[in-house]
């Protein structure tokens, strides 16, 4: 049976501090600029397009938006390659299937306590605990425990040989016992081991951050952030452009020729926008119906026209920026001839406004799937409220921005959440055996190379399938205020801001 768990997790949209060398930033020298007092740098100015959605849980929305803003981290990182990187541990080793050991780097939490391994234990206990559990622990139990003075033992259930990478997740962020209180609340102001410690939030509107100065990595150039919400695209867009923000993210494409060249960063990033359509009921149960909605899309105009040249053409579930997908990839498996839509063949699709580019993504589609025969009623709606329909089957088809490796960084795991019969966000309703057997010979390879290879035949079944059809992978655009450096441009979305960034 298809399991309709609801992550808590926002990932199609949603935009932990990864190291800020691995990625391409802004940066210049490593002067600070700017002064914010007895030396410090000046505190930056921040907007972000998404405001907390879940009381700053770490566990669900709100983890990217703590990581992000360089509250958070994990025992590991992704590095530029896709591969896990140290955090706050230092190595790592496996023992046995189902046992690693994580030994652990001299930190401490913003609240002054020492990241020690009973912490980091009790830490990821409360994860494993929560209701409902974070995505990238979906379909995982692990226990935690103390193996030694700087060393954390974590046993899964199942080998898991991507465990590093797992842990990587922004949801799995390391917080300290101060964090969790009585209930379900997790509080991560003044409790987490990131760069920037949070000391106030204003609800949706803004928070505030101060430079935390024993952070193991290093003092931050900048003394703070000052952070702001703001939903608008086009506001965002206008208050770095007046001044008023040294940062701004997730500038829309129709913004962008709006700002100077040089305050404009653009960045390949492993975010897949797509088509899917609902393979268990509707019009789109029938497979030959869903190659002709395949096959009645030119997806060429969706990179050019409607992302302005920010985007590459859909090629696949996995893009450009995931640099060894491309010459992994193999042609679909188990396509259906199409059939000829008829007069009764309607078609509900559906989108979300959150990212402005997406209604013109559909509309573009509308009109595609029209010029082919089909009948076609659009519905345009905020994320929250359109979530859980699709995840029940209530749409035909669906635009969807997905950040495909934002969760786990395993390229496996978004295909088995996405595309396998109990996958717990199936918007396609797809199951199929073939997938599935695929996807489970995936799951099991702990080498990476090969790995990679089964996860590109899994790609290649479920394209065939003709469930999803990618239309563009996406490049985000970041707004750099000129005087700015040091900006962490991640393709994986999970930082923005690092000790380097200064003003």
């Amino acid at each position: 049976m298809r399991s309709h768990r609801r992550p808590r997790l926002l990932a199609p949209f949603l935009l932990v501090p990864l190291m800020a060398g691995c990625f391409a930033s802004g940066g210049g020298d490593d002067s600070a600029s700017g002064d914010g007092g007895d030396g410090d740098g000046a505190r930056l100015r921040v907007a972000l397009a998404f405001p907390p959605a879940e009381n700053l849980s770490p566990y669900g929305a709100d983890a990217t938006l703590l990581s992000r803003l360089g509250v958070t981290e994990g025992l590991t990182s992704l590095d530029a390659n896709g591969s896990a990187a140290p955090a706050l541990a230092e190595s790592w080793r496996r023992d046995g299937d189902r046992t690693w050991e994580f030994s652990l780097r001299d930190a401490t939490f913003q609240d002054g306590g020492e990241v020690s391994p009973a912490a980091v234990a009790e830490s990821l206990t409360h994860a494993t605990d929560a209701e409902p559990a974070p995505a990238a622990l979906a379909g995982v139990t692990l226990s935690a425990e103390v193996g030694g003075d700087r060393v954390v033992r974590i046993t899964t259930a199942e080998p898991d040989p991507v465990l590093p990478l797992r842990l990587s997740s922004p949801s799995l962020a390391i917080l300290s016992k101060g964090a969790y209180g009585k209930g379900s609340r997790v509080d991560p102001v003044g409790h987490a081991t990131g760069p920037f410690e949070l000391t106030k939030v204003n609800g949706a509107t803004s928070a505030s951050l101060d430079r935390f100065d024993d952070y193991w990595g290093g003092r931050a150039q900048a003394s703070g952030i000052d952070a702001r919400f703001i939903a608008d695209g086009t506001a965002r867009a206008n208050a770095l452009r007046t001044g008023e923000l040294d940062i701004a993210e997730a500038v829309p494409v129709a913004q962008a020729a709006s700002l100077d060249e040089k305050t404009r960063r653009d960045t390949a990033t492993t975010r897949t926008t797509s088509l899917l359509l609902n393979a268990s009921s509707g019009t789109f149960e029938d497979a030959g119906l869903r190659a002709a909605a395949r096959d009645a899309l030119d997806t060429s105009v969706f990179a050019k026209d409607v992302y302005e040249g920010y985007g590459d053409p859909g090629a696949g579930v996995y893009g450009p920026a995931v640099t060894w997908a491309e010459g992994k990839r193999t042609a679909p498996v188990g396509r259906a001839p199409a059939k000829k839509p008829g007069d009764g063949d309607t078609v509900n699709l559906a989108t979300y406004d959150n990212r402005p580019e997406l209604p013109e993504v559909a509309q573009v589609v509308k009109q595609q799937l029209e010029k082919a025969g089909f009948t076609v009623k659009l519905t345009v709606r905020e994320y929250s409220r359109l979530e859980g329909d699709a995840l029940d089957g209530k749409f035909d088809a669906f635009v969807l921005a997905r950040n495909t490796l934002l969760d786990t960084g395993d390229p496996v795991a978004v295909l088995a959440s996405d595309y396998t019969c109990d996958g717990g966000f199936n918007i396609a309703q797809l199951c199929d055996k073939g997938v599935d057997r695929a996807v489970a010979d995936a799951e099991k390879i702990a080498d990476t190379a090969k790995r990679q290879d089964a996860a590109m035949a899994a790609e290649a079944r479920i394209l065939g399938s003709d469930a999803v059809v990618p239309l563009v992978h996406q490049r985000i655009i970041t707004g750099v205020a000129g005087s700015v450096q040091g900006v962490v441009l991640d393709p994986y979305e999970r930082a923005l801001v690092g000790t380097g960034t200064r003003r």
